[in-house]
This record gives structure tokens, sequence and C-alpha cells, in this order.
């Protein structure tokens, strides 16, 4: 099965392609290393990300800035990114807000999921924290029924590292999450680590964001909305699980990945397998797949004017196959809805939640598996709070799972394409 785009829209071209200058020019000023920059000489200890992911594996062992999460004995994670929470003024959150309190509060905690927060959950680069914890109490308070339950882990993003200068934020913060498996461990971090740019100019960006883009009413871009950084940030990310033979799972970016292929990806792969199938298909079959093919040409199409060519071309894993070490959440800004990822020690499953009515199309042409909010319990109308913070009135709330996989697979892949 496939992944969905979740990329939240964004006004204001000139403001925008400020940002996208400001970041090419202090990538160029500082990329001075190779393409490959995890090579065991750590090319240079000034280039941050390169000095972040070779000490990932031993921030695993006990670092303070490493949670902890032992998933043997049977825990299941929920992890989701780049909620960018505002104070109700031009806030990326407003059309979800709803939704995520339902699922969280009424499917989740009620199932015993651990919530793995992971990066920029809380927009500081535009609002301050007290605006957006006001404007948040009921989500707020539902963070905290995980939190005191010993169920929630919040790792920093570049939109909310300055929580560490807070001095009573109510939540021990990370770096990093290890999740332990039985087929080995599970790296979760943001992944805006991966970037020279976040890394040595996100107090510039910050500035920018909040006195020439707020004012204005664009919602988040960089990387979100550009295809090179994007695509930078997660081939730093694939090199390093892909060496050192780990699974990592990442936010930032925005675009849901799975086994380390986007949406795009999966379509022409997907078209692939159909076009196998078709010589043997009975008449009845044939037409079915001819339908499927024409609608996930149209998708294609569409996605290929989301990106640049060259980088629609270019691929995480180059000519070769893909090893399927890297996973992304997506985001839960999406105008159709929010992506996760549900973990525990059996396997990982890329999970879209989304308002009935709302949701992609091609979810709803009869390839995925829909459960209602009745099987889950979740409350149909979300709740008095979640009226308030996005949802309709009487909203429906539906879920589906775009990819699963065993984690006894992905690994046995892993070491074979290594």
């Amino acid at each position: 099965m496939g992944t969905t785009d979740c990329v939240a829209g964004a006004r204001g071209e000139t403001s925008t392609r400020l940002i996208f200058i400001i970041e090419d020019k202090c990538s160029v000023m500082n990329d001075g290393v190779s393409e490959n920059r995890l090579g065991g000489k750590a090319a240079a200890m000034n280039d941050r990300p390169a000095a972040f992911f070779l000490e990932l594996l031993n921030r695993g062992r006990g670092s303070p800035s490493t949670g902890e999460i032992d998933l043997r004995t049977g825990g299941k994670l929920l992890v989701i990114s780049d909620l960018h929470m505002g104070d109700g003024q031009r806030d990326d959150l407003e059309r979800n807000g709803g939704l995520v309190e339902a699922i969280l509060d009424g499917y989740y905690f009620e199932r015993g999921y651990t919530l793995v927060l992971n990066g920029d959950i809380e927009e500081l680069l535009k609002h301050s924290l007290s605006s957006i914890r006001a404007r948040w109490r009921t989500l707020y308070q539902i963070f905290d029924r995980f939190h005191v339950a010993g169920r929630l882990y919040k790792i920093l993003g570049n939109h909310d590292e300055d929580l560490v200068l807070e001095r009573h934020y109510p939540y021990t913060l990370y770096e990093t999450v290890a999740a332990r498996t039985s087929y080995g461990r599970v790296f979760i971090y943001h992944g805006h680590q991966g970037s020279l740019v976040y890394s040595r100019y996100n107090k510039l960006i910050a500035l920018l964001v909040r006195h020439v883009l707020k004012p204005f009413g664009i919602g988040n871009v960089t990387s979100a909305r550009s295809p090179r950084k994007r695509f930078a940030a997660e081939k730093r990310a694939y090199d390093f699980s892909r060496e050192n033979g780990v699974i990592s799972i990442i936010g930032h970016t925005h675009r849901p990945l799975f086994e380390s292929r986007s949406r795009f990806e999966f379509i022409k792969f997907e078209i692939e397998r159909y076009c196998r199938k078709y010589p043997l298909a009975t008449d009845a079959e044939r037409a079915l797949i001819k339908t499927e093919v024409s609608s996930l040409r149209e998708e294609l199409a569409k996605l290929g004017k989301k990106e640049r060519r060259g980088i629609l071309r270019a691929s995480l894993y180059g000519g070769d196959v893909p090893v399927p070490c890297l996973f992304n959440s997506g985001c839960v800004i999406g105008k159709k809805g929010i992506t996760a990822l549900e973990v525990d020690d059996r396997a990982i499953s890329l999970v879209y939640w989304w308002e009935d009515g709302k949701g992609k199309k091609f979810v709803q042409r009869g390839n995925y598996t829909v459960e209602t909010p009745s099987a889950f319990g979740v409350a149909a109308s979300g709740g008095a709070a979640s009226r308030e913070n996005g949802a309709t009135c009487g909203a429906v709330y539906k879920k589906a799972t775009l990819n699963d996989e065993t984690l006894e697979n992905i690994q046995a892949r892993m070491e074979l394409l290594r």
C-alpha cells in the first residue's frame, strides 16, 4: 500500500522565495564536505549534522538527551510530528485540531499507546508559549494524561527548540528517542539535524519567520515546501540508517515515508505491479486494473507538479534497490487529514486519519480497509472541545492503514540490501 502527501499549503510566494534564497546561500557557504558526510573520519566535526549522526548510536545508551523505550515487553507507540501549534491567529493546527484531540484522547490513550511527539509541536518561531498554551488548553490536558501515565516522550524540533529555555515546562525534552525491539533499535528524531542550515542558522530563520512571514499570514515553509531541502534532510537520515543497519523515524519534511519510499515512488512501483498482473487477469479483473492504473497515473501527474523534476528523478537510494530503513510520520497539518506511525515489537504501520467527506481520493477507491469511529469508541462529534478546535459538529473520523510491515521482514531486507 502507499503513502499520502501531508504538506500544508502556504501563501506569499515572494517571502517564501526569500526564505529559500537565504537557506540556499547558507548551504553554499557551509557545505564544504562531500555528499556522503557520514564517514567514520567525521569529515569535520564542524559539520554539525555529521557529528549528530556519528554520536546518535551512542546516545541510545543512557544519554540524558535520549529517551529509551523498551517495546519487547508489549508496549506500542504512536509517533506524530509537526503540529505547529499556534495562538489561534493564522494557526496551522486550526484545521485538524479537533481531529487530533479526538483520536489521541478517545483512541490512542484508551488503547494504551505511548505518545511520541517528534518535534515542531509548538510553533515558537511565530508565537509565544503562553499564547499557544492558552489556545490549546484541551490538547495540553490530553498530553498531561499521557504524561501522568508515563506514556509521553517529547522530542525537540527546529521550530520548538527554545523550549529548553522554559524553566517550568512540564515535560522532559529529548533530542532523540531509542525504542528497543526484538529486531534491534528504532531511532526517532525530528530530522532537522541533517541540515547545515537549521543547525547553524535557525535563529536567523526564526527572526525572518516571526517578523516577515507571520505579519503577511504566510504558513510554514522552509524544508516543508522546498523539494531540494526535503530531499537533502531525508538523504542524510537515509545514509546514516543504511550504513549502520538501523531504522530511523523522522518528521520535519512533512512528507510521509515508508521503507524509504514516498507516495510518488510507491505509485510507480504499484503501476508496474498492475502491469505484471494484467496479462493473467480475467476480463473483469482487467477492467478493474485499467481503472486503477488510470487513477494512479492521474495522481502521479498531480504529485509531479508539486516537485521539481530533478528532485523527482533523484532518489534517496540512487540507482540501487531501496533499503527499507527510513520512515517519516508526515505531519498533522495536512489539508485532507493527518498521517502518523504506529510501532510495536512486531511491526510498523503508516496510518491516515481524516474527517469523513474530506479525505484523499485514493484512500476511498477500495484498496484500503477503512475503519470508522464507532469501531474505536471515538465520539462521533469529537466532544465539545474538539468542536471548538477545528472539528465539524457531528464529524465522523475515519482511519486507514496505508502501509504495514513486520520488523522481522524489514530487518531481513536491510541485511540483504545494505
